[in-house]
């Protein structure tokens, strides 16, 4: 039996809804302390039993109380997930979609696609305009851009196979969460400023997420209409969301706001397990996600280029480090644009993409003294064989691990608010290839492997992962960043296994990102001016930019679980 809600008020004032079905005064107390201004949530904890870390402070919490109730890493990942759809709307949802890799106990390896899929009334052209170009406003703003969700039906898989704990107790903490309210931090209130106008312009009907006058740190943020859906899925599983009176309100925004999403397209929604990602990299066994996420085997391909190299002597962000990673990422993208699509719909070689020989062959033009012209670098060839995102890392005391990056592509996906059910949806249909050759909002080009059609998963850069050594788990990594996810997931391994960095390092130092097309290097603030200059004498042009991904890591060695989260957002870890 469930209790009534409690809320505790926080010495700001704020009301703050707690999860208090399961853990009564006490959690609320926990949750309540972590809601006013300051967001006090640690940047990196160790533990003995088991960690988290996500984008958010009440996220990471939600997830610590199942473990410690006796919940598993999927588990929390689960109860996290659902919470993130609350308190951070710029990524976390039930209105997109994403990936999970788990690492079980008892040594077993799986991952869960809950990608989204085209609707049935899409159509290969559906973004040209009338001269045959990609109009990227159809594609990536409005209901026209959102693709069937997936993540409700991927959370329910994942805890109906692995799960401990009854999946009520996992989402009423987000119930809790959207009809008490919690308060913003900074980077909230500033995020659903920015988004009021877009919010404005795209929506039909009322949206919580708007306020008279803006948003401010510590003001308080509810949502019953994202609530009464949640308790719909509480009370019916994925039936309360693909089904009955969420889908319909789903299918009306459509019908107002011009989309294509029909009730048969979310009836006929269903996540799948898939066989990872796993390859051997200096001792360590890789387990990451397969297509129609390009980032497992791009990963593959990266770390199996860079194993022909000594790249531990070259040393962290050293021109000979830089430059080499760089040309890596160059050819494993031109693959990428050519090769990757939905398993379902294309031939996807994935055997010949990750082979020793081809991965030789690529480098095989790489000149450690100038730079490869994206122009003159394409897509390599063999025998024929016979947005905004967010991320969360979880481990257990009984040793399974999960990884999971889930989206609604660009910050607050289409930027359309269900009407009346309160959740934010995604506009994905952009990450396939409008027209072959055109790039998506991060750049990306595409050919037809990743052409729109109908029921097709659209291909993503998404690449949860999870490191083993000695067939335990060692590394749970993964982070947001669109076209910078796999880099940055690469970068972090490298920096780990073979600069042997430490994890706050490996998270927090400064990242850089080339992806074939466009050319430039992009790079953070403090990336090395000494290695730009020398690698600007080699022909190669920098870009540089805001932030790139969130990363979020643990680590198990010995008996302690090290979790960092990203110092680059409100991303907070926590363990017990």
């Amino acid at each position: 039996m469930y209790s009534q809600l409690h809320f505790s008020r926080c010495r700001s004032g704020v009301l703050l809804a707690a999860a208090s079905i399961f853990l009564g005064t006490a959690a609320c107390h926990r949750l309540a302390t972590l809601s006013p201004f300051a967001y006090t949530g640690e940047k990196r904890v160790v533990a003995q039993n088991g960690a988290i870390a996500t984008a958010h402070p009440l996220a990471t919490e939600v997830g610590r109380m199942i473990l410690e109730e006796g919940g598993n890493a999927i588990d929390a990942a689960v109860a996290a997930q659902f919470a993130l759809a609350v308190v951070y709307p710029e990524a976390g949802n039930i209105g997109g979609g994403g990936f999970m890799v788990i690492h079980l106990a008892d040594g077993r390896d799986t991952a869960v696609d809950f990608r989204e899929k085209a609707p049935g009334a899409a159509t290969r052209d559906m973004y040209l305009d009338s001269t045959g170009r990609a109009d990227p406003e159809l594609s990536r703003n409005g209901a026209l851009s959102a693709g069937v969700p997936g993540t409700v039906a991927g959370l329910e898989l994942a805890h109906e196979f692995f799960g401990k704990l009854p999946m009520k107790k996992l989402i009423q903490p987000a119930i809790d969460l959207a009809a008490g309210g919690f308060a913003l931090t900074a980077m909230g209130a500033r995020h659903l400023n920015s988004a009021r106008e877009a919010f404005l312009r795209y929506n039909t009907v009322a949206t919580q997420l708007t306020r008279d006058g803006g948003w401010k740190t510590g003001d308080t943020l509810v949502q019953p209409d994202l609530a009464r859906t949640l308790t719909r899925i509480r009370d019916s599983g994925s039936a309360g969301f693909y089904r009955g009176e969420t889908a319909e309100e789903i299918v009306s925004e459509m019908k107002r706001s011009h989309g294509l999403i029909s009730l048969t397209d979310l009836q006929d929604y269903h996540a799948v397990l898939r066989s990872p990602v796993r390859f051997a990299y200096h001792g360590y066994t890789v387990v990451s996600m397969p297509p129609p996420s390009s980032g497992g085997i791009l990963l593959e391909q990266m770390l199996g280029m860079a194993s022909g190299y000594p790249l531990a002597s070259y040393g962290f962000e050293s021109v000979r480090s830089v430059q080499l990673m760089c040309e890596i990422e160059r050819r494993a993208y031109a693959d990428r644009a050519m090769y990757l699509g939905d398993p379902d719909f294309v031939r996807v070689p994935v055997s010949a993409l990750v082979s020793l020989a081809y991965l030789r062959a690529r480098m095989k033009d790489y000149d450690p003294y100038k730079a490869t012209p994206s122009s003159l670098v394409g897509a390599g060839s063999f025998p024929a064989e016979s947005h905004q995102t967010t991320h969360l890392s979880v481990v257990d005391s009984a040793g399974n691990a999960v990884s999971v990056t889930y989206t609604l592509n660009n910050f607050y996906g289409s930027k359309v608010v269900v009407g009346h059910a309160g959740f934010l949806l995604n506009d994905e249909m952009d990450d396939f290839s409008a027209k072959p050759g055109a790039p998506n909002m991060f750049g990306l080009v595409g050919a037809e492997a990743n052409a729109i059609a109908p029921g097709k998963r659209m291909l993503s850069s998404m690449t949860p992962t999870i490191v083993l050594r000695g067939g335990k788990p060692y590394l749970v990594v993964g982070t947001p960043g669109g076209a910078t996810i796999i880099t940055s997931v690469f970068q972090t391994l490298v920096d780990l296994l073979d600069f042997r960095m430490t994890v706050s390092d490996a998270v927090n130092k400064p990242k850089f990102h080339e992806q074939w097309k466009p050319e430039p290097v992009d790079i953070e603030k403090g990336f090395p001016d000494s290695v730009r200059t020398a690698m600007e004498a080699m022909g190669y042009r920098f870009h540089a930019v805001g932030a790139i991904g969130r990363t979020e890591v643990i680590r198990i060695a010995g008996d302690s679980v090290e979790a960092v989260a990203d110092h680059r957002g409100d991303d907070a870890a926590a363990g017990y």
